[in-house]
């Protein structure tokens, strides 16, 4: 994964908030400001980019799943993007009270989803009145809003993506409380802290999140497919080496 000055450059990541919008916790990674905007040092984002692609890569190796969020309009149609393009789970609706700290209840719902699938499937549905069914298909619309996104997540992800942590105030707080690490994006009015993996970013431009995001994807990416891979060799390997008694190989 490389990341270059120009990218960052034509992707706006610099551009920060009004200077009356600003959390002083951000200071260590702004440039200056220029006309009232603080600037952010794209070394530092490039610097932090790097740090959280490295983690991740940690987090897919020991198994575990990614989960990417942001529900601000910018943030939705990159984070599905990107989240499918890794193959990992993402909430873009809007984040449901309890998707954390509450999974037993949220599996519940997403097991109703597809309990409502298989009416569909298996021709049952038709036993329904017209009205029923219409009902039951509404709110199958709303379960797919709300957790298609995370029905193959059957467990805690070792790790949450976050655009916007000042938005996404409720995951940060969930995230925190079941200990789940955090890659946040945060700008100038945002308070790096709330993440273990901040990275200094203009969270309100969708060439922005979407070139974050799609480096972290990319790492993610790096690391399945090396383990593929090396998978692969290892089978080939554990294939190829049959006892000479079993090759019909009798000396």
């Amino acid at each position: 994964m490389e990341i270059t000055v120009k990218e960052l450059l034509e992707s706006g990541v610099y551009f920060g908030h009004p200077s009356r919008q600003f959390d002083p916790r951000i200071r260590p990674f702004l440039y200056g400001r220029r006309q009232g905007i603080y600037i952010i040092d794209i070394e530092r984002t490039a610097e932090k980019i790097k740090e959280a692609a490295a983690f991740l890569k940690s987090v897919i190796l020991g198994g575990k799943k990614v989960l990417f969020v942001g529900t601000k309009k910018q943030a939705q149609s990159a984070v599905n993007e990107m989240a499918e393009k890794c193959g990992m789970p993402y909430v873009s609706y809007r984040w449901i009270g309890g998707t954390l700290t509450n999974f037993e209840a949220i599996r519940r719902r997403i097991q109703r989803l597809d309990e409502i699938e298989a009416l569909e499937t298996s021709g049952r549905l038709s036993y329904y009145t017209k009205k029923e069914a219409s009902l039951i298909l509404k709110e199958k619309e709303d379960l797919i809003r709300k957790f298609g996104g995370i029905r193959e997540m059957t467990g805690y992800p070792g790790a949450i993506i976050i655009v916007d942590l000042r938005r996404e105030i409720n995951a940060v707080k969930e995230a925190r409380k079941v200990n789940i690490p955090i890659v946040g994006i945060v700008d100038t009015n945002g308070n790096p802290e709330l993440a273990h993996y901040p990275i200094p970013a203009n969270d309100d431009g969708l060439k922005s999140i979407r070139l974050v995001l799609s480096k972290l994807a990319e790492a993610i990416n790096e690391v399945q497919l090396e383990a593929q891979v090396s998978r692969e060799i290892r089978e080939m390997v554990q294939g190829a080496d049959v006892p000479a008694s079993e090759s019909g190989d009798t000396g």
